[in-house]
């Protein structure tokens, strides 16, 4: 098993783009960059570089993963701080709730006045 590991990995460090996941292809590959005479030994070796390859790919898909999880428990946090607006920048020409206050208290005829003026006209 060793003699296979180390084989395997002196081509991949040589033709590594070369070799994908189909075990039939990497065959191929091993066919055209190097000469093994031995059947059993070459496919051997092309069944490790196919594991090693598959297991590679399978390590950075869980790596992404766990980037992406790890983004979307962080962006609601940080969209709640910008949607928040300091008081600061509440421009000058905001009215104040005393002006809308007197405002409506002057609009809505007063019970008293209404009933001094029905007094008035009997």
């Amino acid at each position: 098993m060793d003699r296979i590991k180390r084989l395997s990995y002196e081509v991949l460090e040589e033709h590594k783009s070369k070799f994908g996941v189909d075990f039939a292809d990497n065959k191929k590959v091993l066919n055209q960059i190097s000469i093994i005479r031995s059947k059993g030994l070459k496919n051997e070796i092309a069944g490790y570089i196919t594991k090693f390859i598959k297991k590679e790919i399978r390590e950075e898909k869980t790596k992404q993963d766990r980037i992406d999880a790890s983004r979307t428990t962080t962006e609601p946090e940080q969209e709640i701080e910008t949607s928040e607006v300091p008081t600061e920048e509440i421009p000058e020409t905001a009215i104040s709730t005393e002006e809308i206050l007197s405002e409506t208290t002057e609009n809505t005829p007063d019970s008293e006045t209404s009933e001094t003026t029905e007094e008035t006209t009997e």
